[in-house]
């Protein structure tokens, strides 16, 4: 996964007072005037936190912005004012004439576009949106982000010691939006509360060896321009800062959630509550970026289920012993993190376009917190200076050579790092930084590990490599797909526990205990492993509707790079502007195709289908109990 660093900007449209002067210019072209208009949504949304602006931005002040007083914001809660800001936005984002904007502008619009529009229609169903989570909940993310606040200047390390002690307001205002969900009916099961209490507590534990105290004095080494006895007085200071600042801010969270214990409902799915279907379902479009009807996102899913089990049925017949070989070439990669990193950008030169001259750095979650975060994670570099990049990795599970090639390739190369600097290096728009798409982002990442298991294969002496590979990858694209699926069971259909684990039955996993570890994480992070999987379907869809297309001039070399090119925006743009690429390049027609305008993409993305409640999927699973 990626940990977006710019968590306290969740959504664009929460700041107060965006006060957007905008005045047209007749002296500006289109393009300048639509530049000018997003570079001032920009500098008004990345000063939302000091924290948003330090990692979205190096050196504000090289663009004009002038940095805000030190902290970390504040959750905002009113859905009309929410509502009308989008509405506001998405009506001066329609003055602009469409055909006038460069191609770049126009991926710009229509992303921003859709993106108001699905957020404005939020609502009164924001009370079902959850900041805190035991893993990927604010309170977890949060220490790592502050850990790896770079330190540019001095001011930059005196911001972050400011930081510090603005934590209690922030979770103050936390604990408001917390007090209202209770009220309303929407607080988290006492199970997902126990969790999240139990990280926070880890976290706090030992005040005198807590990772962050470990890291900055690193931070201040590497800085390189302070004298021992300076270092020696800020680490002094910063201890005192985590004991009487950090951690008594964690204590009060703490305590004020015990107080709303039991006011929440037991651990169940999104449809059990208020507009919890609907909340879904602008989960799948604000979230993954999809606006395909959830029958259909069932369908496939089943199709590509089957697909895979069929390959893995004549791959075993094939080869009975698979199954034995498949475990030795599990552990077949004799190489470092460090040193399959290294041998990655060399084994995807034939599927994916070069990338020179990338600097990275892979860093082991602090022992505190390991059973609480991503098995690995990938942060993001500032917009204008693009280092540093770095992958995290959890070391708290066994996790075997052949999973482990496979993670860093996610987190690396051909995943995230490889993405996010092949599009940073396309020089975008500050504003694409601040709206992306986690289905294109999760997806696109799982995407690559389906190439990523068939180099690994290449590093390997087991003449069985190659299938045993393909067999490891097809086992985990099935049980994403099963995990996808039990998603929509829990937060759509209202599956419990018990239907949860019937289902899981039927795949072979019959321990009760797996199943409600599975049943309880999907409960507390709804559509997350859509992102992953139905991302990977998009772009799997993607290119073999391309190479359908294009015939035998079709280029994966390509296809990749315009994919690369695009961005991170919502699946029926990225679908948009891939189409009109793809047809031009090769020539399957001899005029331009015609511009879906922006009212024709919301039709296609709004219409009724997409409301429409259709019959239980479990009729397609039929066979499975044959």
């Amino acid at each position: 996964m990626r940990i977006l660093k710019r968590f306290l900007s969740l959504c664009l449209v929460l700041l107060l007072g965006i006060g957007i002067g905008y005045v047209a210019n007749h002296v500006l072209s289109e393009n300048g005037r639509f530049e000018k208009f997003t570079q001032e949504i920009f500098q008004s949304e990345v000063c939302s936190s000091s924290l948003t602006l330090h990692y979205t931005l190096a050196d504000p002040a090289k663009q004009g912005i002038k940095k805000p007083p030190v902290s970390l914001g504040s959750i905002e809660t009113d859905p009309e004012k929410l509502s009308r800001i989008c509405r506001n936005y998405e009506t001066k984002l329609k003055d602009f004439s469409y055909s006038k904007l460069s191609r770049e502008n126009q991926i710009t619009l229509d992303t921003l576009l859709l993106y108001f529009h699905t957020r404005g229609s939020l609502g009164n169903n924001y009370l079902l949106e959850e900041i805190l989570g035991p893993s990927l909940g604010i309170q977890a993310q949060l220490p790592v982000l502050l850990a790896e606040y770079s330190f540019y200047s001095d001011e930059d390390i005196s911001d972050y010691l400011k930081l510090l002690s603005s934590i209690k307001p922030y979770f103050q205002s936390i604990l408001d939006f917390e007090q209202k969900k209770s009220q309303s009916g929407y607080f988290m099961s006492d199970t997902t509360l126990d969790r999240i209490l139990s990280q926070c507590s880890a976290f706090i534990k030992d005040p005198d060896s807590n990772y962050m105290q470990e890291i900055f004095e690193q931070k201040l080494k590497s800085y390189g321009k302070l004298s021992k006895e300076e270092q020696k007085k800020l680490c002094t200071y910063h201890r005192k800062l985590i004991r009487e600042q950090v951690i008594p801010a964690y204590e009060e969270l703490m305590n004020g959630l015990e107080k709303l214990r039991g006011t929440g409902k037991s651990s169940r799915g999104l449809t059990y509550f208020p507009g919890g279907r609907i909340y879904y379902l602008y989960l799948l479009k604000n979230e993954i970026g999809t606006y395909v009807p959830v029958n259909q996102i069932e369908k496939r899913l089943t199709t590509q289920l089957m697909t895979d089990c069929q390959e893995i049925s004549r791959l075993l017949q094939k080869n009975p012993a698979l199954i034995s070989s498949l475990t030795s070439c599990s552990e077949g990669i004799d190489l470092t993190a460090e040193q399959m990193l290294q041998k990655l950008p060399a084994l995807m030169k034939k599927d994916f376009p070069a990338l020179k001259n990338v600097s990275y750095e892979i860093r082991y979650v602090h022992n505190s917190m390991k059973k609480f975060l991503s098995p690995a994670f990938y942060l993001t570099p500032p917009a204008d200076t693009g280092n540093p990049n770095i992958i995290y990795l959890n070391t708290s599970e066994n996790t075997n050579s052949l999973e482990l090639f496979g993670t860093l390739a996610h987190e690396g190369f051909p995943g995230h790092l490889y993405q996010t600097v092949s599009f940073a290096r396309t020089n975008p728009s500050n504003i694409r930084y601040l709206v992306s798409s986690g289905g294109y982002v999760e997806g696109w990442a799982t995407y690559v590990e389906s190439y990523a298991y068939g180099y690994a294969a290449s590093l390997m002496k087991n003449k069985d490599a190659k299938d045993a590979a393909r067999l490891a990858w097809l086992n985990r694209s099935a049980n994403l797909c099963i995990y996808s699926l039990i998603d929509i069971g829990i937060h759509y259909r209202g599956w419990n526990q018990s239907h949860t684990a019937a289902f899981l039955k039927a795949f072979g996993i019959t321990d009760p205990s797996a199943a409600g570890q599975i049943y309880q994480y999907i409960v507390e992070t709804p559509s997350n492993y859509l992102k992953y999987y139905w991302g990977y379907l998009n772009f799997l869809d993607l290119k073999t509707s391309c190479q359908k297309k294009i015939g035998d001039s079709f280029d994966l070399k390509e296809f990749h790079r315009q994919i690369m090119e695009t961005g991170p925006v919502q699946f029926p743009v990225l679908k948009k502007y891939m189409g009109l690429d793809f047809s031009q390049k090769e020539g399957a027609a001899k005029k331009q195709l015609p511009l879906i305008s922006y009212t024709d993409l919301l039709s296609l993305v709004t219409s009724e289908k997409f409301l429409k409640l259709d019959k239980c999927f479990c009729q397609y699973f039929c066979f499975l109990c044959i």
